[in-house]
């Protein structure tokens, strides 16, 4: 009597340093896409950017059932479009209504990389990877670092495995300190699984993802990130030292995007706070405010 083979384990990619190059399977990376010129830039623009704090969820009333209410672990920036952790992240395909809050532009510096990338993604990857109307219109402007946390710096320069639900690639560019990146594939809860591919994310990085094996078979995560050069990123914001900033580029369909004005009501008294503290340095949402005004 025969015993049946133990099912094969996919073959997923192995890769335990920086490289570049292109995975035909949906990854493009390249170690050192910014030039001195460009960084220079976009560190300027953050010296005038003014970060927020958000809550996981509404301020004003309980928090769903068997959960607490929690900040997040860093301070954030979006830009294009705001997905208002309060009013949870765009999950298609029921969760997009009342998601996307149009925000501010990009900077003519990131909307110039924003035109290469978009250009690069279309050259590198096949066409059923990227999407009809696909283009890079939100940005997550993600803070890593250390926070003040009652008299101590606690390290919260790390983000746990999970997917991007945007349809299309991502692009992620990377400033400061390296991270450990790394894909990882499903597992059941108490499994252990190697990861995918591991690698290091260096100062002037970027990467670009789709397609099914990286946007949906594998999740990925920020392990952790280094401090060994020191590096402390501007802006200046009160309890928190940063060491690494990124850049993430999705796609959100354009019709779904929701000016805060048209938000219902119970949505926009959700984030109302939020954007009255964004509108204190963006004329964006101080205009946003005042078009909202009964």
């Amino acid at each position: 009597m025969t015993s049946k083979a133990a099912p094969r384990r996919p073959a997923w990619p192995r890769l335990s340093r920086p490289r570049s190059g292109v995975d035909a399977r949906g990854h493009l990376l390249v170690a050192h896409y910014l030039d001195a010129r460009a960084r220079a830039k976009i560190l300027a623009y953050l010296e005038g950017l003014r970060p927020i704090w958000e809550y996981r969820f509404p301020l004003d009333r309980p928090p769903p059932r068997g959960e607490a209410q929690r900040r997040l672990l860093r301070p954030v920036y979006w830009l294009g479009n705001w997905q208002f952790a309060c009013l949870d992240y765009y999950r298609p395909p029921k969760g997009v209504h009342e998601r996307c809050v149009a925000a501010e532009p990009f900077p003519r510096v990131l909307a110039e990389i924003v035109r290469d990338v978009e250009a690069r993604a279309r050259r590198a990857f096949p066409r059923d990877y990227v999407p009809r109307g696909w283009h890079l219109n939100t940005c997550l402007v993600n803070f890593y670092g250390d926070r003040l946390e009652d008299g101590r710096w606690i390290d919260s320069a790390r983000v746990g495995e999970h997917r991007d639900f945007e349809p299309g690639p991502v692009a992620s560019l990377s400033l400061g300190e390296r991270a450990l990146f790394q894909f990882v594939p499903r597992r059941g809860a108490g499994e252990k699984a190697e990861p995918a591919l591991t690698q290091w994310l260096d100062d002037g990085a970027l990467q670009l993802f789709g397609g099914p094996l990286y946007k949906d078979r594998l999740l990925h995560r920020v392990q952790r990130v280094d401090e060994r050069a020191g590096a402390r990123l501007p802006p200046e914001i009160e309890g928190f030292r940063t060491r690494r900033v990124n850049f993430t580029f999705r796609y959100v369909p354009d019709e779904h995007v929701v000016p805060f004005e048209r938000l219902s009501e119970r949505a926009r008294e959700d984030v109302r706070g939020y954007v009255a503290e964004l509108a204190q340095s963006s004329p964006f949402f101080a205009r946003a405010l005042e078009l909202a005004k009964p």
